[in-house]
């Protein structure tokens, strides 16, 4: 039996530029509701590091008629669940309610966003958890590499930034900013909201129009240029903890990309699940690691792929030497028939799953409104996946595993590492 892909989707543009899309799906009794704004880290000044992530929080700290309380009672007393993430390119808030409450969820998330009062006392509390966010991280060398990587590979590009800032830019921060921020970035031209479950689009329009449309102004243009690797090919960062964690990589390809899908399937092999070489070769065959495998990003102007472990400082190298040779069989002898047939039902088959969630569907459209313009419909992006070729693989291999293009960040207790400044 052939798995579902077809999607009603649907698309409304209000006069003012905000976007409404959903997809009505009668045979579920939720709904999931989100409303993206394209605006993240890569937009932010440099004095004000974190502000996008920062205005995330503040939004549920309350408005004129619901109290920080009163936004997430509302919701999780009707068994709801309610959200929100920043990245480097979007924000997003987000609630998954019964089809019933709908009405109430877009009502909550627009209030949210039009009406939030970034009380000073409130700004002065949020900044202790942020800071505190931010010390959980420096706290966490499996998760802090990863910044550490994308910080050294592109060090004078906005996606090399933090998406949470520092301790420094978040306590700078001013009411003033965040509402001359707000005012700038999220105009209606960058909101979209999105809609997935049991629910009407002719409605959800209605009360976007009502709630947004008399919202005006546009954003500013976001300054587009692709980033290019500093050519830092070590940074090893001292810290006082069991392991080394690292993150070994390239820059690779954007959003924009077509060779994305086959990087896609290259890492599914190499990295992407518990079935791929590298988790079979370091972990099951070797036992040198917990925690080994890999992942590639596409923003909209670049993208990187990373492969990432932790491992005692004695087989840190022995690691690295097995991850260089997995490299080098690939440039060399490609992937098998059996591997790339493999690989694409996997990737097929987390994408046909996804749909069965409305949270996924409803983040899938809003995501692919702002880096696309449009909706990419499953079946489009599977016949990509579909049309991954054994020469394509061996086309992005040879760029983006070229070891003179390749950056290393790692964390631990190495001799040769700088003392870590941000303890």
């Amino acid at each position: 039996m052939t798995p579902q892909t077809t999607e009603y989707i649907q698309l409304t543009t209000l006069p003012n530029g905000v976007r409404v899309v959903s997809e009505t799906v009668p045979y579920v009794q939720s709904a999931s509701v989100g409303i993206f704004v394209g605006t993240g880290s890569r937009d932010e000044e440099d004095a004000l590091r974190g502000i996008s992530h920062f205005i995330e929080h503040m939004m549920f700290k309350g408005t004129p008629s619901r109290t920080a309380r009163q936004i997430a009672d509302e919701i999780e007393s009707k068994g709801g669940y309610l959200n929100a993430f920043t990245d480097k390119e979007m924000t997003c808030y987000q609630i998954r309610v019964l089809a019933e409450h709908t009405p109430l969820a877009l009502d909550i998330l627009t209030d949210m966003l039009r009406n939030s009062l970034h009380d000073e006392e409130e700004i002065k509390r949020e900044k202790g958890v942020v800071l505190e966010e931010i010390k959980m991280y420096e706290d966490s060398p499996e998760d802090i590499v990863h910044e550490i990587f994308e910080q050294t590979m592109w060090p004078s590009h906005p996606l090399g930034k933090s998406v949470i800032g520092t301790a420094e830019t978040v306590s700078g921060l001013s009411r003033s900013n965040l509402t001359g921020y707000i005012g700038s970035r999220y105009a209606p031209d960058r909101l979209v909201v999105a809609a997935a479950g049991n629910l009407q689009h002719e409605a959800l329009v209605e009360m976007t129009a009502k709630a947004l449309g008399d919202m005006n102004g546009t954003g500013p243009a976001r300054t587009m240029s692709r980033p290019s690797p500093s050519g830092q090919s070590k940074q090893t960062t001292k810290r006082d903890v069991e392991q080394m964690h690292f993150c070994l990589g390239s820059t690779a390809y954007s959003k924009m990309e077509k060779e994305r899908y086959s990087l896609s399937i290259l890492n599914n092999v190499l990295g992407g699940n518990m079935s791929s070489r590298l988790f079979q070769e370091v972990r099951e065959k070797r036992g040198l690691a917990y925690a080994i495998g890999s992942y590639s990003r596409s923003y909209q102007d670049g993208g990187l792929f990373c492969v990432y472990g932790g491992t005692s400082p004695t087989t840190f190298e022995q690691v690295l030497e097995l991850t260089h040779s997995e490299f080098e069989k690939v440039k060399r002898e490609g992937l098998t028939d059996d591997e790339l047939t493999k690989a694409k039902t996997q990737v097929r088959g987390a994408l046909v799953l996804g749909l069965e969630s409305m949270m996924s569907r409803m983040n899938r459209y809003g995501e692919s409104l702002l880096s696309y313009g449009r909706v990419i419909p499953m079946e489009e992006v599977l016949r990509e996946y579909e049309a991954v070729s054994h020469e394509s693989i061996a086309a992005i291999a040879a760029k983006v595993l070229d070891e003179s293009a390749l950056t290393l960040a790692s964390i631990g207790p190495a001799e040769d590492a700088e003392e870590d400044e941000s303890k």
